[in-house]
């Protein structure tokens, strides 16, 4: 079910909505803002995050362990004191790397099973417990399992969340990431980011949208559902080696 979910055209625009959430947490963005080059380097930073999850995904195990590895030794150093809530943070805690993966993963499934694809609620919850070896990479623990697992803990740490300058600000950045002026007036790219910027941003929950000050208009799901189905269905048209990236490439050929 990893395969079908992360294979799917639709799941990186889930990938961008989850940006958008992670953005509502506290601690989350404090390590971000203080300890990363998110602002500055904008898009190594997505490709490395993009490359690590298609790496968990459809790599061998000892790549895998390597990759995982890396970002833990890398989480060592982001701790702090975050200036929104007093609270102390460190990149390493349980509690946010839960968060990290449940935006993750349920972002992924929400925008492949809205595109269209045939997931039954069972392959779901199997999605879910598959990706639980992913979160304990990581170091993370008690990781939801199931769509009600992942609906409970959403629910328990929406009384965590909320906007700040340090989350609109993210998601500014998200919106309207650096880009050269070359490319900016040579080529689509400015567009077509903030094409799928906003439909990853509309695909969040209503209530994550208002938290976020962007009201919520009742076409808006909907509007965000026919565009993800169309862009898949456009993508599908493609040959397939153009479709995924070599990771993917590399694990699909290896099981035909």
């Amino acid at each position: 079910m990893t395969w079908r979910v992360l294979a799917d055209p639709a799941a990186g625009a889930g990938g961008v909505s989850a940006l958008f959430l992670q953005a509502l947490h506290p601690l989350a963005m404090a390590g971000v803002s203080e300890h990363s080059d998110f602002d500055t380097a904008f898009w190594p930073r997505l490709q490395r995050t993009a490359e690590y999850v298609m790496t968990v995904t459809f790599a061998p195990r000892d790549t895998v362990d390597a990759a995982a590895a890396r970002v833990r030794r890398a989480h060592e150093f982001v701790r702090g004191t975050d200036p929104v809530t007093g609270r102390s943070y460190a990149a390493g805690d349980e509690e946010l790397l839960r968060w990290v993966h449940v935006t993750e993963v349920s972002s992924f499934l929400e925008a492949v099973r809205r595109a269209g694809a045939p997931i039954s609620d069972a392959e779901a919850d199997a999605f879910y417990r598959e990706q639980v070896v992913a979160a304990r990479l990581l170091g993370a623990g008690d990781v939801p399992a199931s769509r009600a697992e992942v609906a409970d803990y959403v629910a328990d740490v929406r009384r965590d969340l909320r906007a700040s300058a340090t989350s609109r600000a993210a998601a500014l950045r998200l919106l309207v990431p650096p880009m050269s002026l070359r490319t900016t007036l040579t080529t689509p790219a400015r567009p077509a980011w903030t094409a799928v910027a906003a439909l990853g941003f509309a695909l969040q929950p209503r209530w994550a949208r208002r938290m976020h000050g962007v009201p919520t208009v009742p076409t808006t799901d909907l509007g965000a559902t026919l565009t993800l189905r169309a862009l898949r269905t456009a993508v599908l048209a493609l040959p397939e080696h153009w479709r995924h990236g070599p990771i993917a490439r590399e694990a699909l050929a290896r099981e035909q």
